[in-house]
């Protein structure tokens, strides 16, 4: 749930980010005091990696990794109408989402396209917390408020006063567990915690809300802080963290480990001239709940014959193809484009996602990547490319 393309990024040093215009973190001189490399992210100056890429990677699969993640957007839908008013807003079944559980969900242009992919909380009673992607904070928060009409019901952009800080790996839930100051409250433990679902805790006397949804492949946890109380819980978690491996990454290593796991990344994936079926997104989209919504009338009627849909790709060798790239059948035709590739850390063998003819789009068909003038022997796979094996209730 994030945008861009981490792995070509030319990191920049501390002494380069001072712009009028750049925004930082709360946790921006933690960062620099650690050594990362920064990037500029939708207006951010994020850290892009602290020690190397692969080093960040492996550790959230097999340890865990601490991401900071506050240029998220976080917008809070509250009052009596606040359920149908997102039914009415957003493509899924808000509604239905049940108290303290979160939902995956999209919202779409009127000619279906997507304007954003988005997490939603049911947070508390009459009220949720709708997770944004941080270069579509804008957007969002007008397609928002300009779809309330009637509806007893507030939409009140909150990212100025959050930091989200994310725990990735095997190793996560334990190291919340050991993080001192970080309590749970007597109705509910991280242990029981299902995935994607979320709860109330404190840190150090102050309210925090620990969900459990992830975008790495890997059980983890996102911790909604408020940015005056940002530095200290990062400092507990990596103090908690150190005999478990736990170690600080960067949105390089971010962007491998979701790559993998067949997450889409809005700005390549997905867009606003991408329906949510061409995406593989069809089952986000809820043509059963009873509230008419926004793009629903385009969803119905369906893509253009022949529009391309959305693959996963392995290839043969250590040749990554990169987003760009073309896609050609065994007859030198262009079938297709890349939207995210990489030579897969963990797997071995480059894989990559693409947006390719429906012809092309089967199971097992041959393709190749032209990579710099080179075809590059690639076959249609399913994705996710890595799944783990889920341990969590």
């Amino acid at each position: 749930m994030t945008e861009g393309e981490f792995l070509a990024i030319q990191p920049r040093s501390p002494g380069e980010l001072l712009t009028e215009s750049a925004r930082y973190s709360p946790l921006h001189d933690i960062h620099v005091a650690a050594g990362a490399s920064f990037t500029d992210f939708a207006g951010w100056q994020m850290p892009v990696r602290y020690s190397s890429d692969l080093a960040e990677h492996h550790a959230v699969r097999n340890s865990a990794g601490l991401f900071d993640i506050s240029h998220m957007s976080e917008i809070v839908v509250a009052g009596p109408d606040a359920a149908a008013f997102l039914d009415a807003a957003l493509a899924g079944a808000i509604s239905a989402v049940a108290l303290q559980k979160a939902k995956y969900s999209l919202i779409l242009a009127e000619d279906g396209g997507i304007i954003d992919d988005l997490l939603v909380y049911h947070s508390d009673q009459g009220e949720y917390l709708v997770v944004a992607n941080a270069g579509n904070r804008e957007p969002v928060v007008t397609a928002l408020t300009e779809r309330l009409a009637d509806f007893d019901a507030t939409v009140d952009d909150i990212t100025d006063t959050i930091s989200l800080i994310a725990v990735q790996g095997p190793n996560a839930r334990a190291i919340l567990e050991s993080t001192v100051g970080l309590e749970a409250s007597a109705e509910s433990d991280l242990e029981n915690l299902g995935y994607y679902a979320c709860t109330a805790m404190t840190f150090a006397g102050e309210s925090v809300l620990v969900a459990r949804t992830g975008y790495t492949g890997e059980d983890g946890f996102e911790l909604y802080v408020d940015v005056a109380d940002a530095a200290a819980l990062w400092r507990a978690l990596e103090t908690a963290g150190e005999p478990f491996g736990l170690v600080p990454a960067g949105l390089a290593s971010r962007d491998t480990l979701r790559l993998e796991a067949g997450m889409p990344l809005y700005g390549h994936e997905l867009g606003l001239g991408t329906l949510p079926v061409q995406a593989g997104l069809g089952r986000v989209v809820s043509l059963t709940k009873e509230s008419d919504f926004v793009g629903r009338t385009a969803v119905e009627t369906g893509p253009a014959e022949g529009a391309r849909v959305l693959v996963g790709l392995r290839a043969d060798g250590k040749r990554a193809g990169r987003a760009g790239y073309t896609i050609r059948d065994a007859d030198g035709r262009e079938v297709g484009v890349i939207t995210s590739g990489a030579l897969s850390p963990t797997l071995g063998y480059p894989i990559a996602m693409a947006y390719v003819d429906p012809a092309a789009s089967a199971e097992g068909t041959p393709l190749f990547m032209d990579v710099r003038g080179t075809r590059v022997p690639a076959s249609v796979v399913r994705l996710p490319f890595y799944k783990r094996e889920k341990t969590t209730p």
